[in-house]
């Protein structure tokens, strides 16, 4: 007889294999594109928004929701957790994300990189409490965020189209896909699905998300309340940070806009 747990998760995975495929199939389709007949710049990097009006409409809303309910949110977090516990949190978050962060340090042939995600990984892992301690860190081994977005712009993928996405916010085709391609090879996810336990990963992507915009809120307050067009300000310093962590920067050199692939 066929283990049915077995037979699920191969479906959800076959459906999660097409699904990856149809956005890498429309990357690259993106990627074939050419830019607007004038392009935007920042800095030295073309950005290529020909949804810009659509966007703008979906910038509007998420600033609404940010608003309402997420910045709401995030102060409370602020106000149970202090900063040393939300620090512990982010360096577990990284931590259990190692398996993902190796994979595209092999992909992109930084083998040194690789290195140091598996020595930050042991050491964090058995002398950090599980990740906690950025033991490593503390001992030169620095953290470098690698994602399969950034894979795919050092295999020669340009961005594509500029997107604003509900919820989400600003990113291109190439990174929304290597998030997809990232979330789909999480190792942890495999795991917990295959123990029916999905609510623990549901659990700590919303964790991921809360991590990310308590690291969001001061830089975007400041951004908006410092740009004539907050939403421009928003989509160049975006795409400044993600050339530099492309070319492995120190992120703290470049614009404080993260991704949402970079924790």
């Amino acid at each position: 007889m066929f283990n049915t747990k077995a037979v699920a998760l191969l479906e959800g995975g076959k459906t999660s294999i097409i699904l990856v495929m149809s956005v890498l199939s429309c990357l690259f389709l993106a990627s074939c594109s050419s830019t607007a007949e004038h392009p935007i710049m920042a800095g030295d990097i073309i950005i290529d928004d020909p949804l810009e009006n659509h966007n703008r409409r979906i910038f509007a809303f998420n600033a609404a929701v940010d608003n309402a309910v997420i910045h709401p949110i995030v102060e409370g977090y602020r106000a149970v957790v202090p900063s040393p516990g939300r620090t512990g949190v982010r360096n577990f978050l990284r931590n259990i994300k190692s398996p993902v962060t190796f994979a595209n340090q092999v992909l992109q042939g930084d083998l040194p990189g690789a290195k140091d995600v598996v020595l930050r990984a042991v050491i964090n892992s058995l002398v950090g409490l599980g990740g906690l301690f950025d033991v490593a860190g503390s001992e030169g081994i620095e953290y470098e965020p690698e994602d399969f977005g950034q894979t795919l712009a050092v295999w020669g993928v340009g961005h594509g189209p500029y997107m604003v996405v509900p919820f989400l916010g600003p990113s291109s085709i190439r990174d929304y896909a290597g998030y997809a391609v990232d979330s789909f090879a999480d190792p942890l996810r495999w795991y917990l699905h295959n123990i029916d336990e999905e609510g623990i990963y549901y659990a700590k992507v919303g964790l991921e998300y809360l991590d990310l915009r308590e690291s969001l809120i001061d830089v975007l307050e400041d951004l908006e309340s410092s740009s004539i067009d907050y939403y421009a300000a928003v989509r160049a310093t975006y795409y400044q940070r993600r050339d530099a962590l492309i070319r492995d920067e120190d992120p703290e050199s470049a614009p404080a806009f993260p991704s949402y692939d970079d924790f």
